[in-house]
């Protein structure tokens, strides 16, 4: 008698669920894409048509690429890379100035044990619940008291005072996750304070800073509220207001707008792609222990 040796049956419903779960992945990352897209490619889409498209017979769902040679009329002798250089000044002004007031901020609340220390905590997270319209009209009065209106450095203030409590609870997150130990020693070794804080907490805390410093620039690159109050100078203007003076009462020429949007974008997309491991590896590493 010849032994058979027993086949073995494939689990061909596992590998279903399993082509299944993968198929349906592919699926909802596609719409996600697509949902995430389609702004911008509309965006393409108006910027290449025309007026008589846009007002007239409508424009079309396909890139109408024979236009692109009307770009270039449509910026010329728009100020755009005057509103990009003032938008950079003020977006780094503010991500500068929060993150050096954050770590300050946060390396006191991580590791000092101090009478009111839950109250400053509520305080910074207070200061999300107000929208700033409603401080407005009391901020721009006091700013007009001491010179700050049409002021670079004004709006930089202002823009400080919403985003930095923000960049203040992740930089908290990641310092609460450095041992102790390593500051004890250092102390021990004659570290100060300051010394400590630039030269072994900063080092550890570098993907979180870099997540925060994204976040608080794009909080000065994207506002408007604020710059469209306190800035009048035209030389002045950021991106946002520039954009906004297109808005005419009886007409808006929408593919002008919407090519300098895509060009006021293109720069914040880049640094976006450029620090995005950035973004993931400091939002997590305050929550992750090591």
């Amino acid at each position: 008698m010849t032994a058979t040796t027993p086949t073995r049956m494939r689990p061909t419903g596992a590998h279903a669920i399993s082509a299944g779960r993968t198929l349906g992945r592919i699926l909802a990352i596609g719409l996600l894409v697509v949902f995430a897209g389609f702004p911008v490619y509309w965006m393409i889409n108006t910027s290449l048509s025309t007026n008589a498209d846009l007002y007239g017979t409508g424009q079309t769902f396909l890139l109408d690429l024979t236009n692109v040679t009307g770009w270039w009329p449509m910026i010329e002798g728009v100020p755009l890379l005057l509103w990009l250089r003032n938008s950079a000044v003020i977006a780094s002004g503010t991500a500068l100035l929060s993150l050096f007031l954050a770590l300050s901020a946060a390396y006191a609340l991580s590791r000092f044990r101090f009478y009111g220390r839950g109250i400053v905590g509520f305080l910074f997270f207070s200061t999300q619940m107000l929208p700033e319209a409603l401080i407005i009209v009391p901020l721009y009065a006091l700013f007009a008291g001491y010179g700050l209106l049409n002021n670079h450095g004004g709006l930089i203030l202002a823009n400080v005072a919403f985003v930095m409590p923000v960049a203040v609870f992740i930089l908290k997150g990641a310092i609460d996750k450095v041992p102790h130990e390593i500051e004890e020693a250092a102390r021990i070794d004659g570290c100060s304070r300051g010394r400590i804080l630039l030269s072994i907490v900063l080092p550890l805390v570098l993907p979180s800073i870099a997540a925060a410093a994204i976040i608080v620039f794009f909080d000065g690159w994207n506002e408007f509220l604020f710059a469209n109050t306190f800035i009048s100078n035209a030389d002045l203007w950021p991106a946002t207001v520039g954009l906004s003076s297109f808005l005419g009462e009886f007409f808006t020429p929408m593919n002008q707008v919407m090519l300098c949007a895509m060009l006021f974008a293109l720069p914040a997309i880049a640094f976006f792609l450029w620090a995005q491991r950035g973004i993931v590896a400091g939002l997590t590493s305050g929550s992750v222990k090591g």
